[in-house]
């Protein structure tokens, strides 16, 4: 059987050994966004259980921009430093090592998910969020403070920098968030979005700064590295975001010079409708990769080795990003190069299990 699951992808002058992807997955373990040994455990298992790239969680820009307190960051040399060992040893085990750069926007400043996730006021280790538009997650929750045009320029200065310490670091690949409901899907939705200025109203508008992001990262990331960015492909509501809004936001994506689409969906209002199931969201990677002719993963209830190689032999995506199965399984891929009958390097200190 010819087997596509484990055949390596390259995009720009990095090679994937596979196309299983760990999918970026918050562990609310950070200290002041710092990573722990919680990360370097979590992170180093996927690597050490034969995924083709490890990707970070959300690691916010700023300390604004972080979900939770506990969140991961890199706004600063020393959480750079940090990362630095995180990253070296997913390489080291031949895997790829990403990170995703984040801000949470009117998402920002919530408990951890086990304590409620509901938001934390300043008296409690919370701030007040910024947003496009002054208008709350859900009942509840804090009015954003609408951002201005200083805000804007700080924030993207702040992914650039976020890139540049990635790099430093010894990521090998960057992921924007534009997803979810954070901050800069938050732009691209008319749910979150009710700006007049020139980032509100049109399409054009409203992609204004996202683009803008994706340009400034791609600018100072390094020519040989490819940059992905994730994207809800619909807000599961009528009058929101939808496919075709997505199918022009990748389109010009593409032009900026990314390199793969992570596509996701929802997230940006509490009260949408998701019709779950097993691949429920590959015919938005389909769709995109057809007709924008770039590189897409998939992601979403992706948990049978059969399932994931039927994707990629025929061509729904290019790669497939798993969350919970991973989680629950760290050693999945290889699992599933069992399952497929595929032989695989496993790692020296596992030979005996092998068999």
């Amino acid at each position: 059987m010819i087997n596509r699951l484990f055949s390596s992808l390259k995009l720009r002058d990095l090679t994937f050994r596979n196309r299983i992807f760990v999918s970026p997955m918050c562990q609310y373990s950070s200290r002041d966004g710092l990573p722990t040994d919680w990360h370097l455990v979590h992170l180093g298992s996927r690597a050490v259980g034969g995924a083709g790239l490890v990707m970070v969680e959300a690691t916010a820009v700023s300390p604004q921009g972080r979900i939770s307190p506990d969140d991961s960051g890199i706004w600063s040399d020393a959480h750079a430093a940090a990362f630095a060992p995180i990253a070296r040893f997913i390489r080291a085990q031949g895997a790829v090592a990403g990170i995703q750069l984040a801000h949470a926007g009117r998402k920002a400043s919530t408990d951890l998910p086990w304590k409620g996730g509901g938001p934390l006021g300043p008296e409690n280790r919370g701030w007040q969020p910024i947003a496009p538009s002054p208008i709350p997650f859900a009942p509840g929750h804090p009015v954003p403070r609408e951002t201005t045009a200083e805000d804007l320029e700080s924030i993207r200065q702040q992914f650039v920098d976020g890139a540049r310490r990635a790099h430093t670091a010894g990521f090998q690949v960057i992921e924007i968030h534009m997803a979810h409901g954070y901050l800069l899907h938050e732009f691209l939705s008319l749910l979150t979005n009710h700006r007049k200025d020139e980032y509100g109203g049109s399409l054009e508008n409203r992609m204004r700064f996202p683009l803008s992001i994706a340009r400034a990262v791609r600018e100072v990331w390094p020519g040989e590295l490819p940059v992905f960015a994730r994207i809800s492909a619909t807000d599961w509501v009528d009058g929101g975001w939808d496919l075709a809004q997505s199918l022009e936001l990748c389109r010009r994506l593409k032009d900026t010079g990314l390199d793969l689409i992570d596509c996701s969906g929802g997230g940006t209002v509490p009260h949408a409708v998701i019709p779950t199931g097993p691949g429920f969201q590959t015919p938005f990677a389909t769709a995109i990769r057809q007709q924008v002719k770039i590189a897409t993963g998939t992601v979403g209830f992706i948990t049978n080795p059969i399932q994931a190689e039927q994707i990629i032999a025929t061509g729904l995506a290019d790669a497939v990003l798993l969350a919970r199965e991973l989680l629950r399984k760290p050693y999945w891929p290889l699992e599933a190069a069992r399952v497929l009958g595929v032989d695989i390097p496993w790692p020296a200190q596992y030979l005996r299990a092998k068999i």
